[in-house]
């Protein structure tokens, strides 16, 4: 299912931040950072990108929700929501 431009562009800009939090956990490990600081970093990339997941599983069951048929078609049924939803627990 196609997720509408305005997502696309919401977790576009979420991405790009996890990208730096990624970028900073390297450069911490590389500085020989504190464990704790370095994890605290990891935590919150880990935290963004779950979120991503879900907003994108978000996005596509209020498409199925306006048409359920549609969705259907495009192989977005009941039980592969839950299988996502499932994967991103």
């Amino acid at each position: 299912m196609k997720l509408d431009d305005d997502v696309v562009d919401e977790l576009t800009k979420r991405l790009a931040r996890v990208e730096g939090q990624v970028r900073a956990v390297q450069r911490m490990l590389g500085e020989g950072r504190e464990c704790k600081e370095v994890i605290a970093q990891v935590s919150a990339a880990s935290t963004a990108l779950d979120q991503v997941g879900f907003r994108i599983l978000s996005a596509g069951m209020q498409k199925c929700l306006q048409d359920p048929k549609k969705a259907g078609k495009e192989g977005f049924i009941l039980e592969e929501v839950e299988r996502l939803f499932l994967k991103l627990a």
